[in-house]
Formats: C-alpha cells, structure tokens, sequence
C-alpha cells in the first residue's frame, strides 16, 4: 500500500498557532502518514521551540537555499515514504486529506496529485474580492482549469508527488518560490523583481516533460482550508501579489516558454475573466452594491499581473542579450 510523509515548511513564530493546527490536522488524519517533517527556515528560535513543543513531528531545519523551495527539498531529503505531501504552515488538512491523494496514486501514471484549497477567512471576505482572484491567496479559485481530472500543477498548500518524480526532475528550483524568511504587507513587490510564486508550476512543467504519459491528478475531495489573516483582505494586498505574480510567471515562461509557461491562463484570461466581469455586472443592476467594484477589480487585477509579466520579460530579454553580449 502506497505511503506519504508530510512536510510542512516554516518560517515565522508568527504563526506559531497555525502551524500547531497544521500539525494537528495531519495527526488526524485517516490514512495516517508514516512521518511527519517542520522544516524551519533559518529561524532557530522557532526550530528550538517546535522541536520541545510540537510531539509526533520531526523538526529539522532548512539546510538549503533559504525559502520554501529549499526548505521543501530539505524535507524531501529526509522522508522515507513513496510519496511525499507538502501542507503550508497555515493550512488545515480535511480528515481524509492524505486518503483522497493517495487513491490516485493507484494510476501508475500519476505523478502527483493536488486538491481543493478552500479559504478560511478570520474576518469577513471584503465585498470587492472577486473568487477568479482566490489564487492572490493561495486558494483554488473559480475557473481553475481542470481536464479530465487532470490539472498542469497543484496548489503549493496542498501538494503531493512521488518522491522518485520530484528527484529525478531535480526538486523545486531555488530561483522561484518564497525567497526570504518572512513576509510583511509592507514590503514593496515590484514588476521584475524576484519570482517568489510559480515553483510548484515550474516543477511540473519540467517533471511532465520527463515523464511522457504521466500526469498531475486533481482530488477534489483532499481539501484543505488555508487560513487567511485580516491583512490579505486589503487592496495594497491584492496589488502585491498581482505583481508577484506577474513577476513569477515572465520568468517562469522565460524558463520554459510560453505555450507549457501559460497553458492554464489562455482560457482563464480570454473566457472565465471577460465572463466574470459580465456576471458582475448583471449583478449591479440587480442591485449587488458589491458586484460593481468586482468588475473593476478583475479588470484592474488583470492589467497589474499583465504589466508585471511584460516588464519582467523585457528585463529578462534585455538581461540574456546582455551576457550574449558579454561572451562574444
């Protein structure tokens, strides 16, 4: 019977609850798992408190680039089992999580597979945050491409894959994902800056490519809810991860092209956005107050992650004709 280890990487005391939850979550689960990793990330201040207050787990930290690539790979390292589930820090798993993954592992084809994200919001969602959005908070949000039960990648906080897969493809890139241990709403993203988002896509795409034939499955049923804090409920929020995003994805198609780079976003752009919009609109002139601002800020929502890719694209152009330059 095909078993999974869980990591569950960490970078803050901030969530010192959260992740107790996390933990918590996994420990009920009901296909249990044969290990459980808290990677930190160069914090030993958490790693020594976890380590003396968190039972049943195995703390380690990030002996790697730090982030969450790295402390993903950290984790992977060490696990025993044939399939390896990564669960973020802030997320609660459903009871049968790990037994709704693991079923599709029965394929032989399936190289990992992924489940629902649902959002758990500790205040009231604001009225102007539209769900094709819910990926501003690393949740599944509404229009999310699925094929045949086939999806291009997982959602990070809620990820699984064999552990043959993720070494034979060679891990997580250290170039995408979290970069720095901790994150403030005050620090400034910009438009070609770091990729701090897209690994888990850049991972697949690459793992896909080595793997004709095989697939990364969508399990609807391994829910998890991840929770989101007051502060993610904020526009200033909103425009930063639109502009990570943005970022992450002029690299990540830099990296493996357009056409693999942007295969989920063709029809989410040119249908489940234009469709949301005209759906909002219906709606506020049947008197949602709310629904009008939701138009607007997919609108606005789309041409701040568009302006971030095209910046970043051109860097990355002018950046790579540079060092041709150079060696010529």
């Amino acid at each position: 019977m095909t078993e999974a280890s869980v990591v569950i990487c960490a970078h803050t005391l901030d969530r010192w609850d959260e992740l107790n939850a996390a933990v918590a979550s996994v420990h009920a689960q009901t296909r249990p798992a044969r290990e459980i990793y808290v990677v930190t990330d160069y914090n030993e201040v958490l790693r020594e408190r976890a380590e003396s207050e968190i039972e049943g787990v195995r703390v380690v930290p990030n002996t790697k680039e730090p982030g969450l690539s790295g402390g993903r790979m950290t984790g992977a390292d060490l696990v025993t089992a044939e399939v390896v589930a990564f669960l973020d820090d802030d997320a609660i798993a459903d009871p049968r999580w790990l037994e709704e993954l693991l079923q599709a592992y029965e394929n032989p084809n399936v190289l990992g597979a992924g489940g629902s994200v649902e959002p758990m919001w500790r205040e009231l969602p604001p009225s102007w945050f539209p769900g094709e959005f819910g990926w501003v908070i690393g949740c599944t949000y509404n229009g999310m491409p699925v094929q045949n039960g086939r999806i291009r990648n997982p959602i990070g906080a809620n990820m699984s894959v064999r552990r043959e897969v993720l070494y034979r493809a060679g891990g997580f890139a250290s170039q995408m994902g979290r970069q720095k241990a901790g994150f403030s709403i005050s620090s400034k993203a910009k438009a070609g800056g770091k990729a701090e988002s897209c690994e888990e896509t850049e991972f697949c795409i690459r793992a896909a490519r080595l793997h004709p034939g095989g697939y990364f499955a969508y399990r609807p049923g391994a829910r998890v809810q991840h929770i989101v804090p007051a502060q993610r409920g904020t526009w200033r929020y909103f425009v930063h991860r639109c502009l990570v995003e943005g970022t992450a994805k002029g690299v990540l198609t830099d990296l493996t092209g357009t056409k693999d780079g942007l295969s989920s976003e063709g029809r989410y752009v040119r249908e489940v956005l234009p469709q949301a919009v005209m759906h909002n609109l219906g709606a506020a002139m049947r008197g949602d107050t709310g629904a009008a601002r939701r138009a607007l800020v997919i609108v606005a929502g789309l041409v701040i992650t568009a302006f971030a890719y095209g910046k970043t694209r051109v860097e990355r152009r002018r950046s790579n004709s540079a060092r041709i330059d150079a060696v010529f």
